[in-house]
């Protein structure tokens, strides 16, 4: 009996195997190695770039700086307010005192007696005490007994005809005006000299 005929295998390498099916070399299967490198950025697009970088960086800056600003003047503005705050409430209270002043000016001048003297050495004692703390917070007298009359200082309620005193002098004070800080509180209450013969000073009436 015949033997039945063997089919003969070829017989070839791996790296023979690699080339028929191009996964060998790269440059053997005809691949281009530059065309994997990234395209080469342009110096436009970079001085572009570095532009517009610079642009955002100095509006950064700017926006610090308005910021800074803004908050340097909220602070003077919070102090401001504060520090005028602060001042009209010493203000208010100065405002409730001085009718203390004026109860101490009149008990003063009401008891002249000798046998009161002892009390009236405590009375002026204690009145220069509250004065004295007043003036520490900024209240001043309004100077008035010789003063030329001034309306935003004086209160005039009466014009005397004298040839002693200049035309529009003060001649006598009923009741002591304050300022604190500058402001008027409460304005003197004056007797105001006139010349006899003369034009009574328009500013003077009403006052």
């Amino acid at each position: 009996m015949a033997e039945p005929k063997r089919e003969e295998r070829g017989i070839f390498s791996i790296d023979d195997a690699r080339v028929e099916s191009g996964g060998g070399d790269p440059s053997s299967a005809g691949a281009d190695p530059a065309s994997s490198d990234p395209a080469p950025v342009s110096e436009t697009g970079i001085a572009a770039e570095l532009g517009k970088l610079r642009a955002e960086k100095e509006e950064l800056l700017q926006t610090l700086v308005r910021r800074q600003a803004d908050f340097e003047n909220f602070k003077k503005r919070t102090e401001r307010d504060r520090h005028e705050e602060g001042r009209r409430g010493v203000e208010r209270l100065v405002l409730d005192l001085i009718p203390v002043l004026d109860a101490f000016d009149r008990a003063l001048q009401g008891h002249d007696d000798p046998s009161y003297e002892e009390y009236r050495k405590g009375v002026i004692l204690i009145r220069k005490q509250l004065w004295d703390a007043l003036t520490r917070h900024g209240l001043q007298r309004v100077e008035a007994a010789g003063k030329m009359f001034d309306p935003h200082m004086h209160q005039a309620i009466e014009r005397v005809e004298s040839a002693e005193y200049a035309d529009g002098a003060v001649v006598d004070v009923f009741q002591d005006g304050y300022q604190f800080h500058g402001r008027v509180l409460r304005p003197a209450i004056v007797r105001v000299a006139v010349h006899p013969g003369g034009t009574p000073d328009s500013s003077t009436e009403g006052n």
